[in-house]
């Protein structure tokens, strides 16, 4: 009798989804159609006022799960106490997953028993072609040279997106699961940076997801940077966000 072979990696996917009827049907379908299917597609309907849970229940495979307290780092964490999953991964209502991109994610993880996170660039499939230039251009240098200053050599931190990422379960329960106690900004960061102190991030270049811009579009530029940077940076150094309020964007 032959040996069996190594187990099969289940995956967990998880949306957290309020009031995102517009963007919530294509999420799903890129996940669906993955050259590698996800084992478990999660919608967390974080109190919905729209037809968010009606699109998430006519889609097969997919499980509802309903959590009445808004907030993003609140329904993360619902996902993960209902997920059954060994990899979690987490996507925006409004990311678009390329093709392959399960199936990528999976091989880096099985090969790299070290890794407890990954995520990748954005591209945008809603916006104009300067701010696309200035995301690429941080994509390829700030970004990574960032990551590689606060994880690789201080061990503090690291760059991570938290528009698509991907988490072992098991490294996530070990840290306790999310920080419900932060209100939206800083939440990836302060994920990446207690993730730090468990095992290897990785900022993959070839795992990047296509998401909306419809933040920078409602407030600008300039505006989006700088929350960007200075809750990063708080995040880090003082293991806090500066801003404890957010603008809803959702339209």
């Amino acid at each position: 009798m032959s040996a069996a072979g190594p187990a099969r990696t289940c995956i967990t996917v998880i949306v957290c989804a309020y009031n995102e009827e517009r963007y919530l049907a294509g999420c799903l379908h890129s996940i669906l159609g993955q050259t590698r299917p996800p084992d478990e597609v999660i919608v967390v309907n974080n109190g919905s006022e729209d037809g968010t849970r009606e699109i998430a229940m006519r889609l097969p495979m997919v499980d509802i799960v309903d959590e009445p307290r808004r907030g993003l780092v609140r329904a993360r964490e619902a996902g993960r106490r209902y997920a059954s999953g060994d990899l979690l991964v987490y996507l925006d209502a409004d990311s678009r997953l390329p093709l392959t991109w399960i199936e990528l994610v999976v091989r880096k993880f099985d090969r790299d028993p070290r890794l407890v996170g990954l995520s990748g660039r954005y591209r945008y499939y809603d916006w104009d072609r300067l701010g696309a230039l200035l995301l690429g251009l941080y994509d390829v240098t700030l970004a990574p040279l960032t990551h590689l200053l606060v994880h690789k050599v201080l061990g503090i931190g690291a760059v991570f997106y938290g528009g698509a990422f991907c988490v072992r379960r098991e490294a996530l329960d070990a840290i306790g699961g999310f920080d419900t106690t932060i209100e939206f900004h800083g939440e990836d960061t302060n994920l990446g940076r207690r993730l730090t102190a468990v095992g290897d991030i990785s900022l993959s270049w070839r795992c990047h997801t296509w998401t909306s811009a419809r933040r920078y579009q409602a407030m600008g530029k300039r505006a989006v940077f700088g929350l960007y940077v200075r809750n990063f940076v708080s995040e880090i150094l003082r293991h806090r966000p500066s801003d404890t309020r957010h603008v809803d964007v959702r339209v």
